[in-house]
């Protein structure tokens, strides 16, 4: 007592006494900082525009650099549709013309010299050229596609229960999240590699509302905490079974992930054995019953084409069941056991520390309940 006494008093020096810790930064509150948060936040959303804009003309190149190589380019980006169709016509046409041309051409010269044409002359102009009607064809149909697009944007955009690109700006880094049941809540995504008995063994707290491209740092992540975890195991219990003993040090044997992480990166990347959902597990379960409607049989890489037929086997379909339970129970406990809802602090790099703390706190709870810390290691890793 008398040395968390002589650390309070060290802590109210230094920061000032009467002070929680979580009180909000005065640059977050002060009316005098406003307009400068308010530009910063709209210079955001300009830059995240500019970006996105930036990608979409990137992999626009990106297919006239394949189409100019002769390999298969797949569906051109709705984005440079139209631009790539009349790309193509004013192409096409340029080709016929230039035949018409040379033969035109040819012709004069043999009127020149012999007094008599050639024969088999143009029978109609470039325009009326079979490829090039099929080119002008493509632009009316890329035309079409970009109409319908913009109307189903503009009939998302009429939709749209949330409010938009926006920013906080008493938390700028805190991001719009999408929640279950509908909506969308103000702040941060948290992703979790949670072992077998429920331990978060690796966490980040991000600003991004999309899981996918998490996995492979979640899992490389998981992969060092479970070798550091066999580093520092405990010698062998005598009175153990030697199989339970071999699979406690045997590492990460599969790692679950819902749909939100399918794709064929995730699938493919180095690690240990895995199972991602390909779509609901409400349709996993049907498709393992043999109740499959078939819908979606063909979208996907074939990765992700082999990950549905695992998914429809025994293994396969009894092993991702244990991922629920796996990776929501630690939630449920932080949420409703522990109480905590919301985080009290702003700004990533605060928030991120706070919710590592969470998880900490979480292990050492389940950990003392289930018997892997006892209560003199506990005093000793305190002390």
């Amino acid at each position: 007592m008398a040395a968390h006494a002589a650390a309070d008093a060290a802590e109210d020096a230094l920061f000032g006494a009467g002070a929680r810790g979580d009180e909000v930064p005065e640059e977050a509150w002060n009316p005098r900082s406003r307009d400068g948060r308010i530009r910063a936040a709209l210079a955001g959303l300009e830059a995240e525009r500019e970006a996105a804009e930036r990608e979409q003309a990137a992999k626009a190149e990106g297919f006239r650099e394949r189409q100019r190589a002769g390999q298969r380019t797949g569906c051109s980006p709705v984005s440079a549709a139209v631009a790539l169709a009349e790309e193509k016509l004013a192409r096409v046409t340029a080709a016929q013309q230039a035949r018409i041309d040379d033969w035109q051409a040819r012709n004069a010269a043999s009127l020149a010299e012999t007094g008599r044409p050639l024969r088999n002359p143009p029978r109609r102009p470039a325009s009326e050229h079979c490829r090039v009607k099929e080119a002008a064809a493509g632009v009316e149909k890329a035309r079409a596609r970009a109409g319908a697009a913009e109307q189903r944007a503009a009939e998302k955009e009429k939709n749209r229960k949330g409010p938009g690109p926006v920013r906080n700006i008493t938390d700028p880094d805190s991001r719009l999240m999408p929640v279950r049941g509908g909506g969308f809540i103000q702040g941060y995504n948290t992703q979790n590699m949670t072992s077998e008995d429920e331990l978060i063994i690796a966490t980040e707290l991000t600003d991004d509302p999309v899981d996918m491209a998490w996995f492979e740092p979640m899992l490389a992540r998981a992969e060092k905490a479970a070798a550091l975890i066999e580093a520092h195991r405990p010698a062998a219990d005598p009175g153990r079974d030697p199989a339970e003993e071999e699979q406690a040090g045997s590492g990460i044997g599969m790692a679950l992930a819902d749909a939100g992480y399918c794709s064929e990166t995730n699938l493919t990347c180095p690690g240990p054995d895995r199972l991602i959902a390909v779509g609901k597990h409400r349709d996993l379960e049907k498709a393992a019953r043999g109740q499959d409607t078939g819908e979606d049989q063909d979208r996907g890489g074939a990765a992700v084409q082999a990950m549905r037929e695992r998914l429809k086997t025994d293994d396969g379909i009894k092993a991702y069941r244990q991922r629920g339970h796996i990776a929501e129970t630690p939630h449920g406990h932080i949420k409703h056991n522990m109480g905590i809802r919301q985080l009290s602090v702003r700004g990533k790099a605060k928030a991120s520390a706070e919710w590592t703390f969470i998880c900490a706190v979480h292990n050492l709870f389940k950990a003392i309940t289930t018997g892997h810390l006892t209560t003199q290691a506990l005093a000793a890793l305190v002390g």
